[in-house]
């Protein structure tokens, strides 16, 4: 059967389903920059160029109140194309079948000594209870990866995991044998006070197909906030860059072509 890139686009459109990925996986360091993030969500959608970030290298520690397992409601709220109709990207219109409807799926965020080294956990049983009370709070990247994808994208989503050989890159692989490839290479972190935590990653993502290769660069930004009653609600905003060969990517420069605002919930399951 010939490929058709408009039956795919669920797929291609999966570029903005990953950046959700950005809060429940991806690795990153501990300083904070000069330049305050709080700013730049203030600012949303009036984005011109890129955050400042520094190399992607390590685990992002997460606030010990997001240890557990939660149940995470993801809300797509606004969207906008700040250079359409000259520029856009694949699947901007079709993700308007996402607005406003509620995705949910576990997540998890686990002590760091609970992760193999392919991202992967190990029962928390299995751990000695004073190795837990030490470690830090990760990302359960592998386990939080699949049950997104597959909250958006359902079975077409074969397997996730964490690169053995590169631990900011993301694998998913579809039942089809295409792949997509996400590879965090900058982040920043803020933390204003005890019950915020902010965070903004840039990764690659490169989808292999091949019919039709694509790769761009996307930014995660994301504002949680620890609530009264336990729960933590999030402020993700997530623009997406083009990258050569594409077209306009020259016109396009460090201005994003797409800007989407997700509300989130967790709740601890």
């Amino acid at each position: 059967m010939p490929f058709n890139l408009s039956l795919f686009l669920p797929v291609i459109r999966s570029f903005m389903i990953m950046t959700l990925l950005a809060l429940v996986w991806l690795p990153s360091n501990h300083a904070v920059l000069a330049s305050p993030l709080t700013e730049r969500l203030a600012t949303f959608p009036n984005w011109d160029n890129k955050p400042a970030v520094q190399p992607a290298q390590g685990e992002l520690i997460y606030p010990d109140w997001m240890a557990g397992s939660w149940m995470m409601t993801s809300t797509l709220i606004e969207m906008v194309a700040p250079l359409a109709p000259e520029v856009t990207t694949p699947g901007f219109d079709g993700n308007r079948q996402f607005l406003h409807q509620p995705i949910q799926c576990q997540v998890r965020f686990v002590p760091s000594n609970a992760l193999k080294g392919n991202g992967f956990s190990v029962p928390l049983l299995s751990l000695p209870t004073k190795s837990l009370i030490k470690a830090q709070v990760v990302s359960d990247r592998a386990f939080n990866g699949l049950n997104l994808a597959k909250a958006y994208l359902g079975d077409r989503v074969f397997r996730v995991w964490v690169d053995s050989r590169n631990v900011n890159r993301l694998i998913t692989k579809f039942r089809d044998n295409r792949k997509l490839f996400s590879t965090a290479t900058g982040r920043a972190i803020e933390q204003p006070d005890s019950t915020h935590f902010i965070a903004t990653e840039l990764f690659q993502q490169f989808f292999q197909s091949p019919e039709k290769p694509y790769k761009n660069q996307v930014e995660t930004t994301t504002e949680y906030i620890l609530n009264a009653n336990g729960t933590i609600s999030a402020d993700q905003l997530t623009a997406v860059y083009l990258n050569p060969p594409h077209p306009k990517a020259f016109l396009a420069g460090d201005h994003p072509v797409a800007l989407y605002r997700y509300h989130l919930e967790f709740v601890k399951r």
